[in-house]
């Protein structure tokens, strides 16, 4: 009955579609909010930088010396990236309009030192003095972080209202249809803060009709598999706090879901240790995983891929080089190979790898993976495969975002191990997805890598991935990328 509760919802079902379709309506808000006020930084930043040229050469902008010019622009592209990287563009959190000014502030406040570091070293390498790039890069961002800190107060305000008008709606699902399930409906429908796009529910003979047209779209294996949770903001579980048992049941599956997962329950009774309490419209609300991301580390771990990412892009060019002509001189086709993998939140994204196998026997969806002396894979393949070298375009993807150096290995879409799909096997898999994949991780250098042939592999490697996601620091990154390459120079067993 579940399976054609959902099937029929996904065919057709009009009153789902206009919620879904309101639910993209609140996205495409939220996006464009974020683009126009991202294009009015970068205004204010350019206009301010022509100000400060301006005074400080005595010159019109368009004639001003290269030199001049240089470490000022270097200073504005750093002070947009640092404001890009503290994701105040982006809006999809409780209580954004609370928190968008003073965020801000910090983002300029780290600005400052930064941008003046920037503007005398490039001034040093363009042959002026550095304390003079640092003065004048300086002086630029902190007249453009005082008008951007300003513009971002007086947005805060403008948000305010448009949460209030429902502009800015986080798309959630239920997961419970409940009595308190009843009423977050009829909340949602009266302050236009959250919409719901759909309940799920194992125990759907016990369901009752659900008001403002909300279906009933199946049980939680559904839910998993359901083709719009990549859309969908926050995972409500309304659950009594007293039925603790039935809490820890839908907890412990819905922990491994990267989409953020809260209890919104009236929390008397409930134990909330190792959760972070939040709010979602007016009602409390208890993170069980996916808490909100701290910023701070995310824009520090975006710095170190950037940084060390493009080093080694650098130092390993001539290498990459030479293994493009050994695979073009080895095989016909193509020197690059990509495949549709999950990445963050479930995201599918185009990994990029040095193909190791013949075109006509290439496995884009994993269905067959590796074996020993596999006779698809070709000579340049073997090498390349056995020393891990085919991984070194995912530079490109740590640099573009979608992957990072240090974090679970990307699997293929559909990935299978034996016959069944590799996700099916292990409760926990989706948990890795809570993260950027990585080109190495903490499985990596513990020997599990390559192909994974049983349910226990598959259940390590995820075990060891959830204990990254744990305990993830800067430190751990860089003691994971130092052991790297010794593993996998002293791994001649794992089949690759």
């Amino acid at each position: 009955m579940a399976r054609m509760e959902y099937s029929q919802d996904i065919a057709g079902d009009r009153p789902a579609t206009a919620a879904r379709k309101a639910a993209r309506g609140a996205r495409w808000y939220r996006s464009s909010f974020g683009r126009a006020l991202e294009i009015l930084d970068v205004i204010v930043i350019l206009f301010v930088m022509a100000y400060v040229l301006n005074v400080t050469t005595a010159d019109h902008v368009l004639t001003a010396p290269l030199s001049a010019c240089l470490p000022m622009v270097l200073g504005g592209v750093g002070l947009w990236w640092i404001l890009r990287e503290h994701d105040l563009y982006r809006f999809d959190a409780e209580p954004i309009a609370v928190t968008h000014g003073t965020r801000t502030l910090g983002a300029v406040a780290l600005a400052l030192p930064t941008t003046a570091g920037i503007g005398a070293l490039v001034a040093l390498a363009v042959g002026r003095a550095p304390e003079t790039g640092a003065w004048e890069a300086g002086i630029a961002t902190l007249l453009a972080g005082s008008s951007i800190v300003s513009l971002h107060f007086f947005s805060a305000l403008i948000l305010g209202a448009m949460i209030k008008a429902g502009l800015f709606s986080l798309n959630v699902v239920i997961v419970g249809a409940t009595p308190l399930a009843h009423k977050l409906i009829e909340e949602a429908k009266a302050s236009g803060d959250i919409a719901v796009l759909g309940v799920f529910d194992d125990r759907m003979d016990r369901a009752k009709p659900l008001p403002n047209h909300v279906r009933l779209l199946g049980d939680l294996d559904d839910l998993m598999s359901w083709p719009h949770l990549p859309s969908i903001d926050r995972v409500i579980v309304a659950v009594s706090s007293t039925a603790q048992s039935r809490v820890l049941q839908l907890v412990t599956k819905l922990r491994s879901m990267p989409n953020k997962v809260v209890l919104a329950i009236d929390m008397q009774g409930f134990d909330s240790d190792g959760t972070t309490i939040g709010r979602i419209g007016n009602r409390p609300v208890a993170y069980v995983s996916g808490a909100p991301e701290d910023a701070k580390r995310a824009f520090w771990k975006r710095v170190q891929d950037l940084v060390l990412g493009t080093i080694a892009l650098l130092l390993v060019g001539p290498l990459m080089a030479l293994i493009a002509v050994a695979i073009k001189l080895d095989s016909k086709g193509p020197i690059f190979f990509r495949q549709k993998r999950h990445g963050f939140n479930n995201q599918a994204f185009d990994c990029w790898k040095f193909r190791s196998m013949r075109v006509e026997t290439t496995d884009a969806c994993a269905a067959q993976q590796v074996t020993q002396n596999d006779p698809r894979v070709t000579r340049i393949g073997r090498f390349i495969r056995a020393t891990s070298l085919d991984e070194l375009p995912q530079l490109f993807n740590v640099l573009n975002g979608t992957m990072s150096l240090v974090g679970p290995r990307p699997h293929a879409i559909g990935m299978k191990t034996g016959d069944q799909e590799s996700e099916a096997l292990v409760a926990e898999y989706a948990h890795r997805h809570r993260i950027k994949p990585g080109m190495t991780g903490w499985a990596a250098i513990h020997g599990s890598r390559g192909p994974v042939h049983s349910a226990e592999e598959v259940a390590e490697r995820v075990a060891f991935d959830i204990a990254y996601i744990r305990d993830a620091s800067l430190w751990l990154d860089l003691l994971i990328m130092l052991r790297t390459l010794p593993a996998l120079l002293g791994d001649k067993g794992s089949v690759r």
